[in-house]
C-alpha cells in the first residue's frame, strides 16, 4: 500500500479528495499538509500543521509515492500578484522538489482552463508557469488537472463566484461541455482514479475530459 501527501486539504477539492484517500485501501497512510489542524481523526490520517513558507523545514515529513496539491486562491484572496503568485506558483513547485527528493514518484496538481505560460490574463499565466515547472522537477508520473469553474460549497466565500455559479446552473445546458462549470466532488474522483492507474509519463486532464467522474 502507498503513501498519499496532499497540500490544500481544506479547500474545495482538496476535502473531498482527502475523504476518498481515507476511504481507499490503496493508501495505508495519508499526510494532510494544512494551516491548521483540520479536525477530522482517522487511523490513517496524519496531519501535518506547518507554515507554507518554510517547508523545507519539514522535509522529513514530505515522504510519499503520490503527492496531491490542490493549494489554490485569487488575487482578490492574497491581497497582491506577488502573493498570488507565492500560492499558485511556489508553493506546489517547492512541495514538488522536496517530495521529489524525498521519492516520490508521482505528482497530481489542479490548476485551471485555460493555463497558459503566454497568456495575457495573469491568472491563467502563472497556471501555466507552474505546470511547466513542475515538469521539469521529473516525476515518472505527472497529472494536471484543469478544471472550469468549480461547482460547490467553500469554506470562504470568493466575490463574482456565486452569481457566476447561478447563471451556470440555470443556463449550462447552453454553455459548451468544454467551458461548463464542473462539481468538484468529479475532480476529486478524477485525481484519484488517476494516481491509481500508476501511468508513467505527463498527462493533462481538461475539464470536458473530468466531466465523466
Amino acid at each position: 500500500m502507498k503513501t498519499a501527501l496532499l497540500a490544500g486539504s481544506t479547500g474545495l477539492i482538496g476535502k473531498q479528495l482527502l475523504q476518498l484517500l481515507l476511504d481507499d485501501s490503496a493508501y495505508a497512510e495519508i499526510k494532510a499538509l494544512s494551516r491548521k489542524p483540520i479536525g477530522i481523526e482517522h487511523p490513517k490520517l496524519k496531519n501535518i500543521v506547518l507554515d507554507l513558507n518554510k517547508l523545507d523545514e519539514h522535509f522529513d515529513q514530505l515522504k510519499a509515492d503520490d503527492v496531491f496539491c490542490c493549494l489554490g486562491t485569487t488575487i482578490k484572496q492574497a491581497g497582491s500578484k506577488e502573493a498570488f503568485r507565492k500560492v499558485d506558483h511556489d508553493y506546489p513547485l517547492e512541495l514538488a522538489k522536496l517530495s521529489k527528493n524525498q521519492g516520490a514518484t508521482q505528482y497530481l496538481i489542479v490548476t485551471a482552463l485555460g493555463s497558459n505560460k503566454m497568456s495575457g490574463i495573469f491568472y491563467n499565466q502563472v497556471k501555466g508557469q507552474v505546470e511547466e515547472a513542475i515538469d521539469q522537477v521529473g516525476f515518472q508520473s505527472y497529472h494536471i488537472f484543469r478544471p472550469s469553474l468549480l461547482l460547490g460549497e467553500r469554506t470562504e466565500k470568493r466575490a463574482g463566484e456565486g452569481a457566476a455559479t447561478v447563471v451556470y446552473r440555470a443556463l449550462g445546458f447552453l454553455i459548451p461541455l468544454k467551458y461548463k462549470a464542473i462539481d468538484s466532488a468529479k475532480v476529486a474522483r478524477a485525481m484519484l482514479h488517476m494516481a491509481k492507474q500508476n501511468s508513467k509519463g505527463k498527462f493533462i486532464h481538461e475539464s470536458k475530459e473530468l466531466q465523466q467522474f
